[in-house]
C-alpha cells in the first residue's frame, strides 16, 4: 500500500470523526488507531501531524492527543482603504544621496563570525547545537523528503499547510488572522527586507528604534532609506517622541520589537501598544513588527502579551515571525502578515526578489511544528534560557557588579550592559578577544553615534553554563587592560 495514500485516507477518516467528538476530547491511543485502521505506527503519526499542522488536534506529550478548540471566526477586516494613500505617497523617483545605499552589514557580520574554537562565544545570535533540537529536525527532514512532491515548485505564496500554522501562531487562540493573511519567507532578515522594500521609495526616512537591532539597520541603508531614531526607556519606545517623529519627518514606516527588544530586552508597555497602533494610524503608516523573540521565552516569565497584530483590524502592523531563532540557523523558515492591499505588494517584491521559498525546506518546517517534538523543544528550551540567564548574572554579579542591568529580561538571549561613561567600546571589545572571549560593542546598534556605551553579552552560543561563567571571567580580566 502507498505510505502517502495510507497516511492521507487516515486523515480523513480521523477529520470526519472529530466532528463526533466535543472540543478537548482525547483521541484514542496510537497504539489503538494502529489495530482499528491496520496501519502502521508511522502513518498514524504522519496522520496526527497533518491534523495537528491544521489546527484540528493538539498533541500533550505524556497525556494522547485531544480534539482542538474551535477558533473564533473572524470578526471581519477594519477599514483598510488608507493603505492606498499610504502606498502611494512617496514621489515615485524619490532622490538618493550619493552614498546613502551602502549597507553598513559590519554590525550584522559580528554576530554571523565564529570566533575561533579556543574564544568563549558572548557574541553570536542563534542556538549552539547543545540548545537546537536536532533530533527532531532530522526526523522531521526524513519525513519531509519521503512527502511526494516534495520537490516541486510550491505556491508563490508558501504552503497553505504552514500559512495556516503561522495563522493560527501569530493570531493566537480564537485569532482572527487565516492563510490567506500569511506570506512565507526564507527567515525573518528575508521578511524584513520585503517588508521595507515594499513599504517605502528611497530617499524615505523609516522610523527605527533607538538602539535596534543591526541587521534591520544594514536592510535600510541598503535600501537608500533614511533611519531616525526614536528613543527606546524601560517601557519601550517613547511613544510621545514617536508622535513627534511621525509629524516632522512624515515617515510611513515605524519598525519595531515589541517583545524582548534587541538589543535592551524591554517589553512594550500596555498602554504604549495601543498607543503605537493609533499614533500610528493617525499619520497613516505602517508598521513593522519583529516578533523574533517569542519563542525565545523563559520559563520564569510572566504569560506573554499578544501580538501588536492581533489588536489591528485596519491593516496598521506588518508583522514578521521566523522559525530560525527558536530551531535552527537553518531553518530559515518565516512569515509576513498583514491585511489589505499592502499583502499584494509584499507579495510582489518576494516574487521579484526570490520567485519563492524552497519546498523541501517549507516540508521540513511543517513537519516540525506538527510533531509532539515541538512543543517539547520549546518547553526544554525556556528551561535551558532561564538556567543560562541566570548564571550569566550571578557571574556578572561576582565579577562584574556595577555592570549588572536593572531589569534582566525573562525572554531573548542576552544582556544589554551599560559601561561607564568615557570607556572607549572598541578597546574593551579587542582586549576581550585577546583574553579569549567575544562580546558584542554597542555602537553598531545606534543609527548615529551612541549616547553612552554598551556591550551586548550573549549566552546561547556556548555549549554549557560553564562555558559562561569562564566568559565572564575572562571579560572581567580584559576590563582593567582595556583601560
Amino acid at each position: 500500500m502507498n505510505d502517502s495514500s495510507s497516511v492521507e485516507r487516515l486523515s480523513a477518516t480521523l477529520r470526519d470523526e472529530l466532528n463526533r467528538y466535543p472540543e478537548g476530547q482525547k483521541l484514542p491511543s496510537s497504539r489503538a488507531l494502529v489495530a482499528r485502521y491496520q496501519v502502521s505506527p508511522v502513518t498514524v503519526s504522519r496522520a496526527i501531524a497533518a491534523l495537528a499542522a491544521e489546527g484540528l488536534v493538539t498533541s500533550r506529550p505524556g497525556a494522547g492527543v485531544f480534539k482542538a478548540t474551535a477558533r473564533r471566526v473572524a470578526g471581519g477586516v477594519g477599514d483598510v482603504s488608507w493603505q492606498e494613500v499610504a502606498l502611494s505617497a512617496d514621489a515615485p523617483h524619490a532622490a538618493v544621496h550619493a552614498g546613502s545605499r551602502g549597507a553598513g552589514a559590519a554590525g550584522v557580520l559580528a554576530t554571523l563570525t565564529t570566533p575561533p574554537p579556543e574564544v568563549i562565544d558572548l557574541n553570536g545570535g542563534y542556538l549552539h547545537a547543545a540548545l537546537q533540537p536536532e533530533r527532531a529536525l532530522a526526523a522531521a527532514l526524513a519525513r519531509a523528503g519521503r512527502r511526494p512532491g516534495t520537490w516541486s515548485r510550491p505556491p508563490v505564496e508558501g504552503l497553505a499547510e504552514l500559512r495556516d500554522w503561522f495563522a493560527r501562531d501569530i493570531g493566537g487562540p480564537g485569532g482572527s488572522l487565516d492563510a490567506s493573511d500569511i506570506l512565507i519567507t526564507a527567515g525573518a532578515q528575508s521578511a524584513l527586507t520585503t517588508a521595507l522594500r515594499a513599504l517605502t521609495t528611497p530617499g524615505s526616512p523609516v522610523l527605527v528604534e533607538s538602539p535596534t537591532y543591526p541587521g534591520m539597520l544594514a536592510i535600510a541603508r541598503a535600501a537608500g532609506l533614511r533611519p531616525v531614531p526614536v528613543p527606546v526607556d524601560a517601557d519601550g519606545v517613547r511613544t510621545d517622541l514617536l508622535a513627534e517623529a511621525f509629524e516632522a519627518t512624515r515617515a510611513r514606516v515605524f519598525v519595531c520589537q515589541p517583545l524582548f527588544h534587541n538589543p535592551t530586552g524591554t517589553v512594550l508597555s500596555p498602554p504604549r501598544r495601543a498607543a503605537v497602533l493609533r499614533i500610528a494610524r493617525a499619520a497613516g503608516a505602517f508598521v513593522v513588527e519583529d516578533d523574533f523573540a517569542r519563542r525565545l521565552v523563559h520559563a520564569d516569565s510572566p504569560p506573554l502579551p499578544l501580538p501588536l497584530a492581533a489588536d489591528d483590524p485596519d491593516g496598521v502592523v506588518v508583522h514578521v515571525r521566523s522559525l530560525t531563532k527558536a530551531a535552527s540557523p537553518s531553518l530559515r523558515i518565516g512569515a509576513l502578515s498583514a491585511r489589505g492591499p499592502v499583502l499584494e505588494r509584499l507579495r510582489a517584491i518576494q516574487v521579484v526578489d526570490s520567485f519563492f521559498v524552497p519546498r523541501p525546506l517549507q516540508e521540513t518546517a511543517l513537519e516540525l511544528v506538527g510533531s509532539p517534538a515541538w512543543a517539547s523543544h520549546l518547553r526544554a528550551l525556556a528551561g535551558a534560557l532561564r538556567d543560562r540567564r541566570t548564571t550569566l548574572l550571578a557571574a556578572l554579579s561576582s565579577a562584574l557588579p556595577t555592570l549588572l542591568p536593572h531589569q534582566p529580561p525573562r525572554g531573548g538571549y542576552h544582556l544589554w550592559l551599560r559601561l561607564p561613561d568615557g570607556t572607549d567600546e572598541s578597546a574593551i571589545t579587542a582586549a576581550a578577544l585577546r583574553h579569549g572571549v567575544a562580546v558584542t560593542a554597542g555602537s553598531p546598534y545606534f543609527t548615529a553615534e551612541a549616547p553612552a556605551p554598551h556591550l551586548r553579552v550573549s549566552y546561547v552560543s556556548t555549549p554549557g553554563t560553564a562555558q559562561l561563567e569562564e566568559g565572564i571571567h575572562r571579560l572581567r580580566q580584559a576590563l582593567p587592560a582595556a583601560a
